[in-house]
Protein backbone atom coordinates (compact mmCIF):
# COMPACT_ATOMS: atom_id res chain seq x y z
CA UNK A 1 0.00 0.00 0.00
CA UNK A 2 1.36 3.41 -0.88
CA UNK A 3 0.24 6.77 1.01
CA UNK A 4 -0.12 9.70 -1.48
CA UNK A 5 -0.34 13.15 0.71
CA UNK A 6 -1.35 16.27 -1.61
CA UNK A 7 -3.59 14.07 -3.96
CA UNK A 8 -5.50 16.70 -5.05
CA UNK A 9 -2.75 19.11 -6.13
CA UNK A 10 -1.53 20.02 -9.20
CA UNK A 11 1.51 17.19 -9.06
CA UNK A 12 -0.82 14.59 -7.01
CA UNK A 13 -3.37 14.59 -9.32
CA UNK A 14 -1.01 13.99 -11.93
CA UNK A 15 1.01 11.11 -10.52
CA UNK A 16 -2.66 9.43 -8.58
CA UNK A 17 -3.43 8.80 -12.32
CA UNK A 18 -0.20 7.11 -13.29
CA UNK A 19 -0.54 5.20 -10.42
CA UNK A 20 -3.86 4.21 -10.48
CA UNK A 21 -3.69 3.45 -14.27
CA UNK A 22 -0.49 0.71 -13.14
CA UNK A 23 -2.77 -1.10 -10.65
CA UNK A 24 -0.64 0.61 -7.73
CA UNK A 25 -2.91 0.39 -4.64
CA UNK A 26 -3.22 4.07 -2.87
CA UNK A 27 -4.32 5.68 -0.05
CA UNK A 28 -5.07 9.08 -0.17
CA UNK A 29 -4.80 11.40 2.79
CA UNK A 30 -7.64 14.13 2.41
CA UNK A 31 -9.31 16.75 3.93
CA UNK A 32 -12.15 16.35 1.33
CA UNK A 33 -12.67 13.16 -0.94
CA UNK A 34 -14.87 15.06 -3.21
CA UNK A 35 -11.98 17.25 -4.47
CA UNK A 36 -10.86 13.65 -5.75
CA UNK A 37 -12.90 13.48 -8.04
CA UNK A 38 -13.55 10.20 -9.98
CA UNK A 39 -10.90 8.75 -8.64
CA UNK A 40 -12.19 8.49 -5.03
CA UNK A 41 -14.09 5.08 -5.73
CA UNK A 42 -10.42 3.68 -7.01
CA UNK A 43 -8.51 4.62 -3.75
CA UNK A 44 -8.72 4.15 -0.25
CA UNK A 45 -9.49 7.64 1.87
CA UNK A 46 -7.83 8.16 5.21
CA UNK A 47 -9.55 11.57 6.41
CA UNK A 48 -7.20 14.33 7.69
CA UNK A 49 -4.68 16.58 6.83
CA UNK A 50 -0.95 17.85 7.94
CA UNK A 51 -2.63 19.93 10.72
CA UNK A 52 -4.01 16.95 12.18
CA UNK A 53 -1.04 14.81 13.40
CA UNK A 54 -3.53 12.01 14.76
CA UNK A 55 -5.34 11.34 11.50
CA UNK A 56 -1.15 10.39 10.51
CA UNK A 57 -1.69 6.69 12.12
CA UNK A 58 -5.02 5.02 10.21
CA UNK A 59 -3.30 6.31 7.53
CA UNK A 60 -0.28 5.07 7.70
CA UNK A 61 -1.77 1.55 9.02
CA UNK A 62 -0.24 -0.94 6.54
CA UNK A 63 1.55 1.34 4.46
CA UNK A 64 5.19 0.24 2.78
CA UNK A 65 5.85 3.73 0.64
CA UNK A 66 4.57 7.63 1.71
CA UNK A 67 4.46 10.06 -1.24
CA UNK A 68 4.89 13.41 0.59
CA UNK A 69 3.03 15.95 -1.74
CA UNK A 70 0.93 17.85 0.33
CA UNK A 71 2.80 21.33 1.17
CA UNK A 72 1.44 24.88 1.95
CA UNK A 73 2.98 28.15 0.45
CA UNK A 74 0.89 30.54 2.11
CA UNK A 75 -0.49 30.29 5.88
CA UNK A 76 -4.06 28.56 6.31
CA UNK A 77 -6.47 28.72 8.80
CA UNK A 78 -4.90 25.46 9.68
CA UNK A 79 -1.35 26.32 10.03
CA UNK A 80 1.23 28.75 8.63
CA UNK A 81 3.34 27.68 6.40
CA UNK A 82 6.52 26.53 8.93
CA UNK A 83 3.78 24.40 10.37
CA UNK A 84 2.40 22.81 7.33
CA UNK A 85 5.97 22.55 5.55
CA UNK A 86 8.22 22.03 8.28
CA UNK A 87 6.77 20.39 11.52
CA UNK A 88 4.08 18.64 9.96
CA UNK A 89 6.58 16.81 7.49
CA UNK A 90 8.53 15.68 10.89
CA UNK A 91 5.61 14.28 12.71
CA UNK A 92 4.82 12.75 9.62
CA UNK A 93 8.35 11.24 9.15
CA UNK A 94 8.18 9.97 13.01
CA UNK A 95 5.01 8.18 12.71
CA UNK A 96 6.12 6.76 9.61
CA UNK A 97 9.08 5.35 11.13
CA UNK A 98 6.42 3.82 13.90
CA UNK A 99 4.47 2.12 11.71
CA UNK A 100 7.44 0.62 9.72
CA UNK A 101 7.12 1.87 6.84
CA UNK A 102 10.34 1.19 4.72
CA UNK A 103 10.31 4.14 2.51
CA UNK A 104 9.54 7.87 2.69
CA UNK A 105 9.26 10.28 -0.78
CA UNK A 106 9.59 13.75 -0.25
CA UNK A 107 9.14 17.02 -2.51
CA UNK A 108 11.30 19.62 -0.92
CA UNK A 109 12.56 22.68 -3.67
CA UNK A 110 15.94 23.32 -5.52
CA UNK A 111 17.95 26.38 -3.42
CA UNK A 112 16.18 25.03 0.13
CA UNK A 113 18.16 26.19 3.10
CA UNK A 114 17.20 27.09 6.69
CA UNK A 115 18.66 30.55 6.06
CA UNK A 116 16.92 31.22 3.01
CA UNK A 117 15.50 34.79 2.49
CA UNK A 118 11.65 32.96 1.87
CA UNK A 119 10.08 31.27 4.83
CA UNK A 120 8.29 28.35 2.30
CA UNK A 121 12.39 27.19 1.09
CA UNK A 122 13.52 27.74 4.83
CA UNK A 123 10.64 25.90 6.08
CA UNK A 124 11.07 23.01 3.14
CA UNK A 125 14.94 22.83 3.99
CA UNK A 126 13.75 21.92 8.03
CA UNK A 127 11.73 19.15 6.49
CA UNK A 128 14.35 17.87 4.00
CA UNK A 129 16.78 17.63 6.91
CA UNK A 130 13.93 15.22 8.95
CA UNK A 131 13.69 13.57 6.31
CA UNK A 132 16.95 12.66 5.69
CA UNK A 133 17.99 11.90 9.40
CA UNK A 134 14.83 9.31 9.99
CA UNK A 135 15.70 5.75 10.05
CA UNK A 136 13.88 4.42 7.03
CA UNK A 137 15.02 4.62 3.27
CA UNK A 138 14.18 7.68 1.95
CA UNK A 139 13.90 9.90 -1.60
CA UNK A 140 14.37 13.46 -1.62
CA UNK A 141 12.91 14.95 -4.92
CA UNK A 142 13.88 18.53 -5.12
CA UNK A 143 12.11 20.52 -7.92
CA UNK A 144 12.60 23.95 -10.25
CA UNK A 145 9.05 24.84 -10.99
CA UNK A 146 6.35 22.39 -11.22
CA UNK A 147 3.92 23.42 -13.66
CA UNK A 148 1.44 22.12 -16.30
CA UNK A 149 -1.43 24.08 -18.12
CA UNK A 150 -4.32 25.56 -16.67
CA UNK A 151 -2.52 25.02 -13.10
CA UNK A 152 -3.27 28.24 -10.69
CA UNK A 153 0.02 29.64 -11.42
CA UNK A 154 -0.33 29.87 -15.47
CA UNK A 155 -3.76 30.88 -14.80
CA UNK A 156 -3.27 33.73 -12.67
CA UNK A 157 -0.71 35.12 -15.52
CA UNK A 158 -3.34 33.94 -17.90
CA UNK A 159 -5.84 36.23 -16.18
CA UNK A 160 -3.15 39.57 -15.59
CA UNK A 161 -2.56 39.12 -19.98
CA UNK A 162 -5.82 40.51 -20.01
CA UNK A 163 -4.16 43.94 -18.93
CA UNK A 164 -3.09 46.39 -21.45
CA UNK A 165 0.17 45.48 -20.12
CA UNK A 166 1.48 42.46 -17.77
CA UNK A 167 2.82 43.63 -14.35
CA UNK A 168 5.82 41.54 -13.39
CA UNK A 169 6.63 41.30 -9.90
CA UNK A 170 10.12 43.03 -9.10
CA UNK A 171 12.94 42.89 -11.87
CA UNK A 172 11.79 39.41 -13.53
CA UNK A 173 15.67 38.65 -13.27
CA UNK A 174 15.27 35.54 -10.95
CA UNK A 175 16.04 32.01 -12.94
CA UNK A 176 14.23 28.90 -13.03
CA UNK A 177 14.46 25.57 -14.83
CA UNK A 178 10.82 25.03 -15.31
CA UNK A 179 9.81 21.20 -15.47
CA UNK A 180 6.15 19.77 -16.52
CA UNK A 181 3.91 18.14 -13.83
CA UNK A 182 3.69 15.07 -15.85
CA UNK A 183 7.81 14.97 -16.20
CA UNK A 184 8.15 14.95 -12.59
CA UNK A 185 5.09 12.28 -12.11
CA UNK A 186 7.44 10.05 -14.04
CA UNK A 187 10.29 10.51 -12.57
CA UNK A 188 8.58 9.61 -9.44
CA UNK A 189 7.29 6.50 -10.96
CA UNK A 190 10.29 5.51 -11.69
CA UNK A 191 11.96 5.68 -8.78
CA UNK A 192 9.36 3.63 -6.95
CA UNK A 193 10.09 1.05 -9.67
CA UNK A 194 13.65 0.91 -8.77
CA UNK A 195 15.68 -0.31 -5.80
CA UNK A 196 18.14 2.06 -4.76
CA UNK A 197 21.31 0.59 -2.98
CA UNK A 198 21.23 3.93 -0.86
CA UNK A 199 18.97 4.64 2.05
CA UNK A 200 18.83 8.25 1.56
CA UNK A 201 18.80 9.33 -2.41
CA UNK A 202 18.29 13.14 -3.62
CA UNK A 203 17.72 13.96 -7.27
CA UNK A 204 17.43 17.24 -8.28
CA UNK A 205 14.51 18.21 -10.89
CA UNK A 206 14.96 20.63 -13.71
CA UNK A 207 13.84 21.27 -17.08
CA UNK A 208 15.86 21.33 -20.24
CA UNK A 209 16.37 25.33 -20.37
CA UNK A 210 17.08 28.41 -17.90
CA UNK A 211 14.46 30.85 -18.45
CA UNK A 212 14.28 34.11 -15.99
CA UNK A 213 10.26 35.38 -14.60
CA UNK A 214 10.28 37.42 -17.43
CA UNK A 215 11.04 34.99 -19.99
CA UNK A 216 8.37 32.47 -18.64
CA UNK A 217 6.20 35.23 -18.77
CA UNK A 218 6.71 35.79 -22.45
CA UNK A 219 6.31 32.29 -23.24
CA UNK A 220 3.05 32.24 -21.41
CA UNK A 221 1.69 35.36 -23.35
CA UNK A 222 2.51 33.69 -27.02
CA UNK A 223 0.77 30.56 -25.56
CA UNK A 224 -2.12 32.85 -25.62
CA UNK A 225 -1.76 35.45 -28.69
CA UNK A 226 -1.05 38.34 -26.95
CA UNK A 227 1.43 41.10 -27.18
CA UNK A 228 1.66 42.62 -23.83
CA UNK A 229 4.58 45.39 -22.76
CA UNK A 230 5.99 43.70 -19.33
CA UNK A 231 5.98 46.81 -16.72
CA UNK A 232 8.37 45.87 -13.72
CA UNK A 233 6.69 46.84 -10.12
CA UNK A 234 9.10 47.78 -7.27
CA UNK A 235 9.20 45.09 -4.87
CA UNK A 236 8.63 47.03 -1.93
CA UNK A 237 5.32 48.20 -3.82
CA UNK A 238 4.44 44.80 -4.47
CA UNK A 239 4.61 43.57 -0.60
CA UNK A 240 3.22 46.00 0.57
CA UNK A 241 -0.15 45.63 -1.20
CA UNK A 242 -0.28 42.30 -1.56
CA UNK A 243 0.17 42.15 2.61
CA UNK A 244 -2.83 44.78 2.95
CA UNK A 245 -4.77 42.31 0.42
CA UNK A 246 -4.36 39.50 2.72
CA UNK A 247 -5.08 41.28 6.09
CA UNK A 248 -7.93 42.42 4.06
CA UNK A 249 -9.18 39.06 2.20
CA UNK A 250 -7.56 36.49 4.61
CA UNK A 251 -7.31 33.37 2.71
CA UNK A 252 -9.70 34.54 -0.28
CA UNK A 253 -6.67 36.41 -1.22
CA UNK A 254 -5.71 35.40 -5.18
CA UNK A 255 -2.06 35.78 -4.44
CA UNK A 256 0.58 36.51 -1.14
CA UNK A 257 3.70 38.21 -0.90
CA UNK A 258 5.18 34.50 0.34
CA UNK A 259 4.14 33.39 -3.25
CA UNK A 260 4.92 36.26 -4.94
CA UNK A 261 8.41 36.13 -3.00
CA UNK A 262 9.27 32.87 -4.55
CA UNK A 263 9.41 34.50 -7.93
CA UNK A 264 11.98 36.69 -7.05
CA UNK A 265 14.58 33.86 -5.92
CA UNK A 266 16.62 31.43 -8.37
CA UNK A 267 15.46 28.36 -8.48
CA UNK A 268 18.38 26.23 -10.32
CA UNK A 269 20.23 23.11 -10.22
CA UNK A 270 24.06 22.77 -12.21
CA UNK A 271 22.96 19.50 -13.00
CA UNK A 272 19.51 20.98 -14.99
CA UNK A 273 17.75 18.11 -16.58
CA UNK A 274 20.21 15.27 -16.06
CA UNK A 275 18.65 14.05 -12.58
CA UNK A 276 15.44 13.50 -14.65
CA UNK A 277 17.08 11.80 -17.20
CA UNK A 278 19.12 9.66 -15.46
CA UNK A 279 15.70 8.47 -14.42
CA UNK A 280 14.87 7.91 -17.80
CA UNK A 281 12.93 11.05 -18.45
CA UNK A 282 13.67 13.65 -21.02
CA UNK A 283 11.60 16.85 -19.53
CA UNK A 284 9.94 18.66 -22.47
CA UNK A 285 10.83 22.33 -23.32
CA UNK A 286 8.02 24.98 -21.32
CA UNK A 287 6.82 26.20 -24.55
CA UNK A 288 6.08 23.21 -26.86
CA UNK A 289 4.14 21.79 -23.46
CA UNK A 290 2.20 25.28 -23.37
CA UNK A 291 2.02 25.04 -27.34
CA UNK A 292 3.87 28.72 -27.99
CA UNK A 293 6.71 27.43 -30.15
Amino acid sequence: MLLLTGATGLLGSTLLRRLLSEGTPVRCLVRDPRRLGAQRVRVQIALGDLADPPSFRNALRGVQTVVHLAAAIRDQPQGSIEELNGIATWRMVQAAQRQGVERFVFFSALGASTYHRTRCLRAKALAEQAVREANLRSVVFAPSIIYAPGDPWLTLLERLALLPVMPVSGRGRALFQPIWAEDVADCIVATLRGDAAEPHTRHELGGPETLSHSEIVRIVLRSQGRRRALVHVPTPIVSRGLRMLERTLGPGAFATWDEAELMEVSMTSVRGAADAEALGVKPQRMAAVLGSG
